[in-house]
């Protein structure tokens, strides 16, 4: 079956000349954009509830641009001033890079990993006598606190943020010929708004395993999946599956 029209489970990227635009004018199919999941801040009482006193630590893991923004947040409800001194490691470039909208980055002692987490390893180890806070959401991939406890550092985690389900039941009666996910909690967000979904010829696209395991434990058959060897990211695995499709 051809493909006319997408849903993607994200927000619609700021950038005007998007890998979605370059998809919809070469395919000329119809893409939405409508995040599944979205981020709340929790209160500062809450994270005085988890014993965290900003003052006692003198490095910061920031693992996402949401970490970034809930922990600047906590310490102005906090009045709490972040010194000079204090140390960020940021998981990429991205996020540390996104940290100027808080500090002036040259003054600062900023640290880098390359993209994923373990790259911080070789700076934990290097600084390994700071007291580290990772500020994060409920939601946390099992390989950030594994590697810290292996490591045997002082870090504590406190949770700044939850990963909330958006209500979707404007899009009952909407349909789409594809939707792609980026994450376990969009599969989920989906079931718990429709929990009658039917699949039928809707086909499934998934980016990452743990995307793809939670969309076979809930019984959908994937269609399209990233990233693989030939299709790196999402664009390009719709692409591919598309051009197939409509040429048939």
């Amino acid at each position: 079956m051809k493909v006319k029209t997408i849903l993607v489970s994200q927000p619609e990227p700021k950038m005007e000349n998007s890998p979605y635009s370059r998809l919809i004018e070469k395919e000329k199919v119809k893409v939405d954009f409508r995040p599944f999941i979205h981020v709340e801040g929790v209160d500062a009482k809450e994270v005085r509830q988890q014993k965290i006193d900003l003052k006692n630590y003198t490095a910061i893991i920031l693992t996402s641009r949401n970490a970034v923004d809930h922990f600047f947040r906590i310490a102005d409800e906090m009045r709490f001033k972040v010194p000079d001194s204090m140390k960020y490691f940021c998981q990429s470039e991205a996020v540390a890079y996104y940290l100027q909208k808080y500090v002036v980055y040259r003054k600062r002692k900023i640290y880098v990993g390359k993209m994923n987490f373990p790259d911080l390893v070789a700076l934990f180890k290097k600084y390994k006598d700071e007291k580290f806070l990772l500020p994060s959401s409920d939601v946390l991939k099992p390989v950030v606190p594994e590697t810290l406890d292996k490591l045997g550092i002082d870090w504590t985690r406190g949770i700044f943020y939850k990963t909330v389900i958006s209500d979707l039941s404007d899009l009952r009666d909407v349909y789409y010929d594809v939707l792609v996910f980026f994450s376990p909690s969009g599969i989920e967000s989906l079931l718990k708004n429709f929990p009658d979904f039917e699949q039928n010829d809707t086909r499934i696209a998934v980016f990452g395993n743990s995307t793809v395991d939670a969309a076979t434990d809930a019984g959908l058959r994937i269609d399209i999946k990233a990233p693989t060897p030939a299709t790196p990211s999402m664009t390009m695995a719709l692409q591919k599956y598309i051009t197939d499709a409509n040429k048939k």
